[in-house]
Order: C-alpha cells, then structure tokens, then sequence
C-alpha cells in the first residue's frame, strides 16, 4: 500500500497538486505537505517573489540568499485543539516548508529585500543598474 502511496504523491506532483501523507497513528486520515503558493513577477528594475503565508508569524519565516539561490524557510504551526472539539477532515497543511530559486543572472543579490504584510512575504529582487534598460535622448540639429 505504501508504494501505492509514494506513486500518488509523484503523480499528484507532476499536474501540481500537493503529495499526501498519513497523519501519525490514523489511516483514516490524509493531509498535504505544504508549500507554500508564490507568484514572481518582472518589471524593468526587479523582480518580486510573493508568497502565501497565512497564519504564519513573521519570526517563522527565514529568508536567506546562499551561491545563486533565495531560499525561504519557515513554519506554520498547528492551533491546540480545544478540548470536547472533535476534527473529522484537516485539510489546512501544517508544519515546515522550505521554497527555493536560482537567481536570475541579472539580479543584484546585495540588495534583495524583504517584507512581511497580512500573511503575504514579498522579497524583492533588484536587477543589476547595467541590465536595466535606459532612455537615450536623442538631440535634433
């Protein structure tokens, strides 16, 4: 059956749905590992990666940039369940992730910055001053 399983999580991850994995102790039940959703977009001075970190706290993030690659860490941590409260599906993920990207050739890694804004992290990625694209005046004689 576990081989059934591992075959699942590798199709499930080629048309871009999460793997399942069984929670501890319960065959009943399955939850997605968890990844956190991001969107990258590119104008003529950046680029902005921004992802989806609902009830994530900001000093559960981690955002480090190492050999060519931005790779951003953190935890979402399980609520305490109330005592007398019964779950019958938990379909929210919980626990570590970890995101990674190679950094584009003309981005300038010194001055990648971060910002953390209702459950959204936005790091944004300077492009290097000599790739960025220049108006050149043009005089008329």
């Amino acid at each position: 059956m576990k081989e059934l399983d591992d075959f699942s999580n590798r199709l499930s991850s080629v048309f871009g749905r999460l793997p399942v994995q069984k929670e501890a102790g319960n065959d009943h039940f399955t939850r997605a590992q968890w990844a956190p959703a991001v969107d990258i977009a590119e104008s003529d001075k950046d680029y902005v990666i921004t992802a989806e970190l609902a009830d994530v706290n900001k000093a559960d993030v981690k955002v480090t940039v190492d050999n060519g690659e931005l790779v951003i860490t953190g935890e979402r941590k399980m609520q305490q369940e109330e005592k007398n409260t019964k779950y019958h599906r938990i379909e929210r993920a919980y626990g570590s992730f970890l995101r990674s990207f190679i950094l584009p050739d003309d981005a300038d890694a010194k001055k990648i910055r971060a910002e953390f804004k209702n459950g959204l992290l936005k790091v944004h990625l300077p492009k290097n001053e000599a790739t960025q694209p220049k108006q050149i005046d043009i005089k008329v004689d």
